[in-house]
């Protein structure tokens, strides 16, 4: 599912890294699938690349819909591991917040009927039952059963 028109609000930058052509498209459409995923409604995101000493850090910010700002960061040697780590971040945010809004909805009254006559219950086994002998002096309940 593509977004119509989300890609100017996707915003790939740095300022002391060449990113070239090919890491802005992959980050475009990797913020895209997320999106899509998630809730759909995609305002903005923005996507900031910079380099310490031999790592790179990423730096993602997405605002979907009417949710707070979501953001994530991380530090990788591979840039496009840095950008996957950041947007897993962010997906964890986002797949959290879906759930708590789901979990606030209404609950179905006749849910229990579909598996309440499927379900049997477990039988218990008591010392006193009259299926298992027990004895004092040979050990365990289980054990005499085993007997």
């Amino acid at each position: 599912m593509k977004l119509q028109g989300v890609d100017r609000a996707i915003l790939v930058q740095s300022s002391t890294i060449d990113l070239g052509e090919v890491l802005p498209r992959y980050v475009r459409t990797s913020i895209l699938q997320m999106a899509s995923k998630y809730f759909g409604h995609l305002n903005a995101a923005t996507v900031y690349f910079n380099r310490e000493g031999s790592m790179y850090r990423c730096t993602v910010n997405v605002q979907m819909g009417s949710l707070k700002m979501m953001s994530g960061e991380a530090q990788n040697s591979d840039i496009y591991g840095a950008f996957r780590f950041a947007l897993e971040k962010v997906a964890k945010q986002l797949r959290r917040t879906k759930r708590e809004l789901r979990e606030d909805k209404a609950r179905r009254v006749d849910k229990h009927l579909a598996w309440y006559g499927m379900a049997r219950p477990r039988r218990r086994l008591d010392r006193g039952a009259p299926s298992i002998p027990a004895r004092a002096d040979r050990g365990s309940v289980y054990r005499v059963a085993a007997e």
